[in-house]
């Protein structure tokens, strides 16, 4: 028997803004309301590639936190944009990125996870 979905990780209603280029504003069931615009989308993508890399920064960072913190020629990094977002199923989209990453499939559950909002950003602190 599956599990009951959690109210609050359940959309109301999703609008994702390819055109314009403003990012996805989901209404969620529980009254509250999320907006994620494409760089942080991209940013924390849930791909395993994505996360294998984030990993790597991580341990890299705790082992020289001087390098990390301020790298000898940092390099120019455009803005990622969305090109395309698909469904999949009722559970999740699928954003395609100027960048030709598209392997992340963003579940509803790993969005709510991470709104970006004041109130879900100190909950997570």
């Amino acid at each position: 028997m599956p599990l009951p979905i959690d109210p609050r990780r359940k959309p109301a209603s999703v609008k994702i803004h390819v055109s314009s280029g403003t990012g996805v504003d989901i209404a969620w069931a529980d009254g509250h309301a999320s907006h994620f615009d494409f760089v942080y989308l991209r940013d924390h993508c849930p791909c395993a590639t994505c996360n294998d890399e984030r990993i790597k920064k991580e341990s890299l960072g705790e082992a020289s936190p001087a390098f990390a913190s301020s790298p000898a020629l940092p390099m120019f990094k455009p803005k990622a944009r969305a090109q395309s977002a698909t469904p999949v199923g009722q559970y999740a989209i699928q954003i395609s990125f100027s960048d030709g990453h598209s392997t992340g499939i963003y579940s509803y559950d790993h969005l709510r996870s991470i709104c970006p909002c004041a109130e879900c950003s100190a909950q997570r602190k």
